[in-house]
């Protein structure tokens, strides 16, 4: 091998490889907000999109689901739309509902108004308690009680806060060989858009490219310290 060889091996061996948690914004737009609702500070800003993290494919959806299967009664204290994620969720579209949830994250957090395409650990305090129920309730609903916030939380509890234990409980990470690592996210997405074949609490996904706080803070958001979240809304 030639010194120039060497040197580019060397190179690409330093650069970490890309996983799931990488981090991705969309184009989320959020409603206007009716008069006496609370707006997100993201809300002033228009939602515009980035190329990083996008899951590679659509799913089909299921052309069986009627209208009237999917709610259209889901609050926001910041105005966002949530009937495209009860209907991507409600038709199986799972890879498109987990790239919106991540999307409307940035949105409500009040990361995209601050012309960033993600959301710091620090935000999380400033997602709406509303807003992560709604989501919540959509992602529990139509994964029958499988996917959601509150699921991984339990499975973070029992796994004691590890990150490489809750990771495989999960089934965030898969097998080369004798090598176990974390599943990819660029190219072909290794991850689970079936509510039938994946794990307990594998959707939604959370980029832990800067670090696994974003997660924890979620994890970890007054929204889950009682059961009020479960409620569903009434007219």
């Amino acid at each position: 091998m030639s010194a120039m060889h060497t040197i580019v091996a060397c190179l690409l061996l330093a650069v970490p490889s890309v996983s799931a948690f990488a981090p991705h914004g969309g184009a989320v737009r959020p409603h206007r907000a009716p008069p006496g609702r609370v707006v997100c500070a993201a809300e002033s800003s228009a939602a515009g999109g980035s190329t990083t993290g996008a899951p590679p494919s659509a799913s089909a959806p299921d052309s069986n689901v009627s209208d009237n299967e999917i709610p259209t009664l889901l609050p926001s204290d910041c105005g966002m739309d949530y009937v495209p994620l009860a209907t991507m969720l409600a038709t199986g579209q799972l890879l498109e509902a987990d790239q919106f949830t991540r999307d409307a994250l940035i949105v409500i957090a009040g990361s995209k108004g601050k012309g960033r395409d993600f959301v710091y650990f620090s935000e999380v305090k400033d997602i709406p308690s509303t807003d992560l129920a709604t989501i919540e309730r959509l992602w529990q609903r139509f994964s029958g009680g499988k996917f959601g916030y509150s699921v991984q939380k339990n499975v973070w509890r029992l796994s004691k806060g590890d990150f490489e234990v809750f990771c495989k409980k999960i089934g965030w990470t898969t097998t080369d060989g004798d090598v176990e690592r974390k599943k990819k996210w660029f190219g072909a997405s290794e991850f689970i858009y079936d509510v039938k074949k994946a794990p307990k609490g594998h959707l939604p996904l959370t980029s832990a490219l800067r670090g696994t706080a974003l997660l924890k803070k979620l994890l970890t958001h007054p929204v889950w310290d009682d059961d009020e979240w479960k409620k569903e809304p009434v007219k």
